[in-house]
């Protein structure tokens, strides 16, 4: 965040932090010190973001962070930041929110039942079901199922869940990308699709029946198509979005194609949520050497979506 504060943006940028945090990161790398750090007055006229300043929302560690060590001590004061991105969002006082990598096991270990941003933020926002997509230039790729085993996976792709998920990714394909009617392709889960029946049922008795169903109430929708031939040019010439059924089958092809500029968007929240596609590479922390290209990205297009259409 400190980095991208150095750059023009045309939207106010405000960090939800310790602010003792980063001025102490500030004041350790090379080239961050010259960012300047104020608390965010939320009855100030929103204005673009001015290089080398940088409002902060203060919201205090319970310990001091050093780079790099987790520290479960400090679990609550990560879920209180995202609460506090949530309820900013919800009652109007900022426009999107950008979430940095988290460290999914320190919440854990501190007693949380902590999933993920998606789940999490699903929970906070009383959303039974969300979409993740993943977007890296023009490739969309959206995920049926996310964090499950893969063993887990074939009973989990019910005919409700393929039809809520498809729903809200063609409803925000249209509300947040401004797409009057979205051609998605629907992969299948076995190989070749299932070949007939030959190499799995699911598509004949789940996926096809409801694609059928939803093609008739009016959604552009392909498949299923096998989906080692899925990502060539050719088949994605006339696709607006993809959707995978399981997290390995289209994240590899997306990072592949855009690692580091790719953005996680949470899709079925009543506010606008976009990501880095990172982990938390705890070894690059405080050394000035990690990449801000996906976070740069993550706000771009959480601006872009944030803005009426």
């Amino acid at each position: 965040m400190l980095a991208i504060a150095r750059e023009s943006w045309p939207a106010q940028l405000v960090a939800l932090a310790d602010r003792e945090m980063l001025a102490s990161r500030a004041a350790a790398i090379p080239g961050l010190a010259a960012v300047t750090l104020h608390d965010f007055d939320p009855d100030a006229t929103p204005a673009p973001h001015t290089p080398g300043h940088l409002p902060v929302l203060h919201t205090p560690l319970a310990r001091p962070a050093a780079p790099g060590r987790l520290d479960p001590a400090n679990a609550a004061a990560v879920l209180a930041t995202l609460d506090a991105a949530v309820d900013s969002c919800r009652d109007g006082r900022f426009d999107a929110m950008v979430t940095a990598p988290v460290q999914k096991s320190v919440i854990a270990d501190a007693g949380f039942a902590f999933r993920g941003h998606t789940e999490y933020l699903a929970a906070r926002c009383g959303v039974e079901r969300v979409v993740m997509l993943l977007v890296a230039g023009g490739l969309r790729v959206a995920l049926a199922t996310t964090h499950l085993p893969l063993a887990a996976v074939p009973a989990a792709i019910t005919r409700e869940l393929l039809g809520d998920t498809l729903g809200i990714l063609d409803g925000d394909l249209r509300r947040r990308f401004g797409l009057p009617r979205p051609r998605i392709a629907v992969l299948g889960l076995n190989p070749h699709a299932g070949e007939g029946g030959h190499l799995g049922r699911e598509e004949l008795d789940v996926i096809i029946p409801v694609l059928e169903a939803l093609r008739a109430e009016g959604l552009d929708l392909t498949g299923p198509l096998p989906a080692d031939t899925a990502f060539t040019p050719r088949a994605l010439a006339d696709v607006d979005a993809v959707l995978a059924l399981y997290h390995d089958q289209g994240l590899p092809v997306l990072k592949h194609a855009g690692f580091g500029e790719a953005v996680n968007v949470t899709l079925g929240l009543p506010i606008v949520r976009t990501s880095v596609d990172h982990g938390t590479a705890l070894d690059l922390a405080g050394t000035g050497r990690a990449d801000a290209g996906s976070l740069r990205a993550a706000v771009t297009l959480a601006v872009a979506l944030a803005r009426p259409l």
